[in-house]
């Protein structure tokens, strides 16, 4: 049986190994930057100002500091360092190109051919076994939530739905064919049972022999728990593989404030003690399934991280199935990252590229995730300064 005793989230050698003396130089102070809530809410204000206004400003001053901690660069090329990188320790790489919410037929058809390229890009990497995808980025969100509410599309509409269905078996296809794996990200609630409806499409047509396709459970959501065991019924029933990426969430305060404003009951989970006992169930069913599901612990949280740890231990499962694994965002959590790929488990890092526009809303929900107001930047910060004080950097 395999021991987790040895995982140390704390061993921030093994955290920060990766980062030159520099390079944790500039991290301490960006995350120092993000210490104050104020500043964050000031520079997301101004950094949504100048992109709207176009100012050049804009990119040097992004690209120099949130930009560079959060992001692999601005087009696939740009991260291959990045990958190489992290390949040298130990950890996987998920491409995610940084677009959402776009609305033109012409903004689709620009997304469709990133996304094919970053699955070429992913299969001449040993080091990428997934891409990411927001299906926001290639259908309108008004007509997903037409056809969530269940309202009669018009012809124009049952053409544009036709073609959001082409474009994402066109990447399913080639995904399956190149051996890539298709993470489909959730997102707002009034588009995600469409989104959802979607992804058990593409599970049901390319999970039958290997997982190529998985959707998202957000589990600050009342509901996902349930959800995701019935996504496994049906797998079980329609016999397909099931690919489940559970995550906490990122919508929660527009999720409440539209619940609010709408008169009915809010979706998310009334605290966090309730988002965290669903999320450790989930990963435990996903844990317990692991020979019919194929699942991601997409989490920031180290007691959820060592959870599944101690029970892929408890049924003696190896460390590496390619079933188990994990991911944390690049830039963030590196003490769980790398002590998990220290130790043998799949680890990876989403790793967003794109123009400093297009990913500009991605890095502002970064910027106020680890606010102190949290406790994210608190916990980062701390353990940066704890490496700079063992390299004696600082006092």
């Amino acid at each position: 049986m395999s021991n987790t005793t040895n995982l140390d989230f704390s061993n921030t050698e093994i955290a920060f190994g990766h980062k030159s003396d520099q390079e944790l130089k500039d991290t301490y102070r960006i995350f120092k930057m993000m210490n104050s809530p104020n500043l964050v809410k000031l520079g997301s204000a101004m950094t949504l100002l100048m992109s709207k206004l176009k100012l050049p400003l804009l990119d040097p001053i992004i690209k120099a500091t949130v930009f560079k901690q959060f992001c692999g660069g601005t087009n696939l090329l740009d991260c291959q360092s990045t990958i190489d990188k992290l390949y040298k320790n130990k950890t996987m790489s998920i491409l995610d190109f940084g677009v959402e919410a776009k609305d033109t037929e012409k903004d689709f058809d620009y997304t469709l051919a990133e996304i094919l390229k970053a699955i070429q890009f992913g299969a001449a990497n040993a080091s990428v076994p997934v891409i990411s995808l927001k299906i926001s980025s290639i259908a309108r969100n008004g007509l997903l939530e037409k056809w969530q509410g269940h309202k009669p599309l018009e012809p124009f509409e049952e053409d544009e739905l036709a073609k959001v269905k082409k474009r994402l078996h066109r990447i399913m296809h080639m995904a399956s064919d190149m051996g890539i794996g298709v993470f489909v990200d959730a997102e707002e609630t009034w588009v995600q049972e469409a989104m959802d409806a979607l992804a058990e499409e593409l599970m049901e047509t390319y999970n039958k022999k290997k997982v190529v396709a998985y959707n998202t459970f957000q589990m600050y959501r009342k509901d996902r728990l349930d959800y995701l065991k019935y996504s496994f019924e049906r797998s079980q029933n329609k016999n397909y593989y099931l690919g489940a990426k559970i995550v906490r969430g990122a919508y929660m305060v527009k999720e409440r404030q539209r619940a609010e404003d709408q008169g009915i009951a809010s979706p998310i989970q009334d605290n966090k003690e309730a988002t965290d006992l669903a999320f450790d169930q989930a990963i435990g069913f996903c844990v317990k399934h692991y020979n019919r599901i194929s699942s991601c612990n997409a989490s920031h949280n180290a007691a959820s991280c060592l959870l599944q740890a101690r029970l892929i231990s408890e049924l003696s499962i190896p460390r590496n199935h390619s079933h188990l694994n994990f991911c944390q965002l690049m830039g963030m959590s590196d003490n769980i990252t790398f002590n998990l790929a220290q130790q043998g488990y799949n680890v990876a890092k989403y790793v967003v590229y794109g123009s400093i526009a297009e990913v500009i809303p991605f890095l502002i929900r970064r910027a106020h995730e680890n606010t102190s107001i949290t406790g994210d930047v608190g916990r980062e910060l701390g353990l940066i300064t704890e490496e700079m004080a063992r390299r004696r950097l600082i006092k």
